[in-house]
């Protein structure tokens, strides 16, 4: 681009472009290279664009014994096109990995990684990586405990709405076989990581009670964390939903209604449609005796108004609603408990058809999460 336009009109042009040609165009001249890797640069793109939304799928290869993925463009041409992903090494490291959630367009996952033989620490090191697929960037965060036979972790990720500075959060927690009365303290511990300051620090206000559960279902919507949890009562337990506030750093409780609060609580799950607040409610219709899942919606942020959008019922098996479409599809793994296999499926609420994604090989165990084309999380260096 010739110098003698004037720079803010360079920035105003470059700011329109998408991400793939942003990351070659860094190369041009420091001063553009300064210019799109600046926070400012990064944030305004993600307000301008309506970047494509992508699917990564995580599944287990029983023939290679590995975990593999695979994603998807959430468009119109979702159906025909797939690509594998490269892989950094930090996430390729990590066994027995979860895909905690995404924001802003960067991925979160936890796993672990073992010391060297014979040593002292020749355990799992839990570690959690922030990966941004777009950008093939990624980092490694140490987690900052080793859990005890009487404890469990929860995490959570997201980006801040208004810093736009990614936070880890690590729910320390008793397990549900502690017995609540015996426990003289108040066993609820939370830390948040910040990846701008490399540093964990302590949440101490307003945190929960020893006797609630956060499990690891979680999302992002706006400002706040999500995860499905439940409080430890006398007789049952009462289902909710725990939220985290990311501009203030404080916990609240999200009630349910009647009909979700009061169902098990291995049988819920915490989702998001179409960036509403969801919850995925289990159960076996009597009459077909097939499993089927319940989709309810928070409606318009009000906190217990939930109302049910639709029924979806698995055609064979078991099933897991895996997370939604852009257009609010579900997408669902469908189990064959006598193959010990699964397959992933598109499923139209309407119609009730059924579009098999038709993954090559043996396969079990998906795993999906949803995320954008952004800029975020470009390194200085």
């Amino acid at each position: 681009m010739s110098d003698q336009i004037p720079f803010h009109i360079q920035e105003d042009i470059i700011k329109r472009l998408p991400v793939k040609p942003l990351l070659q165009y860094r190369s041009v001249s420091k001063a553009w290279k300064s210019l799109i890797d600046s926070s400012e640069f990064i944030a305004a793109h993600s307000a301008l664009h309506t970047h494509p939304q992508h699917l990564l799928v995580k599944y287990e290869d029983l023939v290679e014994t590995e975990d593999k993925y695979v994603s998807f463009i959430d468009d119109d041409t979702f159906l025909q096109q797939r690509f594998v992903p490269t892989l950094p090494f930090s996430v390729k490291s990590l066994n027995l990995s979860i895909i905690v959630g995404s924001s802003h367009g960067l991925l979160c996952l936890h796993g672990y990684q073992w010391g060297p033989e014979n040593s002292h620490r020749n355990l799992k090191s839990p570690k959690t990586v922030l990966w941004n697929p777009s950008v093939r960037k990624s980092v490694v965060v140490d987690m900052p405990n080793l859990v005890c036979g009487g404890e469990e972790i929860a995490v959570g990720f997201g980006v801040c709405p208004l810093t736009s500075d990614p936070k880890i959060v690590e729910i320390t927690q008793l397990r549900s076989w502690v017995d609540l009365e015996s426990e003289t303290s108040d066993f609820w511990k939370a830390k948040v990581y910040t990846l701008s300051s490399g540093k964990w620090r302590n949440v101490s206000s307003n945190l929960p009670s020893k006797s609630f559960r956060v499990t690891w279902s979680q999302v992002v919507i706006d400002k706040f964390i999500y995860w499905c949890a439940y409080h430890m009562l006398t007789i049952h337990t009462h289902n909710l939903i725990m939220s985290f506030d990311m501009t203030d750093e404080n916990f609240s409780e999200v009630d349910l209604p009647d009909s979700l609060a009061q169902h098990s609580e291995t049988e819920i799950s915490v989702s998001k449609v179409r960036e509403s607040l969801a919850m995925l409610q289990y159960s076996t219709d009597t009459h077909t005796d097939k499993d089927v899942c319940s989709v309810w919606i928070m409606e318009h942020g009000v906190r217990r108004l939930f109302t049910k959008l639709f029924t979806i019922s698995a055609p064979h098996g078991s099933m897991t609603v895996l997370g939604f479409r852009k257009s609010g599809q579900p997408i669902i793994e469908v189990k064959d408990d006598l193959a010990e296999s699964s397959d992933i499926a598109v499923h139209d609420s309407n119609s009730e058809e059924i579009n098999d994604l038709e993954i090559c090989g043996i396969t079990n165990s998906f795993r999906m999460i949803s995320y954008m084309e952004t800029l975020t999380f470009i390194p200085s260096v």
